[in-house]
């Protein structure tokens, strides 16, 4: 169903769903049932690295190579939110287990907490030394932790 390579997928949390994001820009979200392309989300304007559904599945995360992060209606499809704040390509997003943050990691050494409500960046972390790959909440919220190309693991207090 994508044009180019497949960056990232996440299944929904009632499993009846999968994301994948693209080198073709889109985000596709398929019935993991049938197979069958559910709906196409373009938004993005290019590569899109990182998708995401909220714990509740009823919103999706994607994070891409044009610096930006987008909320979507898992539902309808709808663009909810642009969220800007990188400087540089957003390689990863992650929903907090309540629903309430999503972090991102980007290629400009910072790790973002955002307000996923109102889409306010709320904290930027700051001590990677090279591009933040991957981010991850723990299951109760508390810590935050993050991989990146300086070889390291980082693993932050989120309150």
């Amino acid at each position: 169903g994508h044009s180019y390579h497949v960056e990232s997928v996440c299944w929904s949390p009632d499993g009846k769903y999968l994301a994948s994001g693209s080198d073709d820009n889109t985000v596709i979200i398929w019935d993991a049932n049938s197979g069958e392309r559910r709906r196409v989300l373009k938004g993005h304007s290019y590569h899109v690295a990182s998708v995401s559904f909220s714990p509740d599945g009823k919103y999706l995360a994607s994070g891409a190579c044009d610096n930006t992060l987008i909320i979507w209606d898992a539902n309808s499809g709808q663009r909810l939110k642009t969220l800007y704040g990188h400087s540089s390509w957003v390689y990863s997003v992650s929903w907090s287990p309540d629903g309430k943050y999503l972090a991102s990691g980007s290629m400009d050494k910072t790790v973002v907490i955002w307000d996923a409500t109102g889409g306010e960046k709320l904290k930027t972390l700051y001590g990677h030394s090279d591009n933040v790959e991957s981010v991850c909440w723990s299951p109760d919220g508390k810590y935050l932790a993050s991989g990146s190309y300086d070889e390291t693991i980082k693993i932050w207090g989120a309150e």
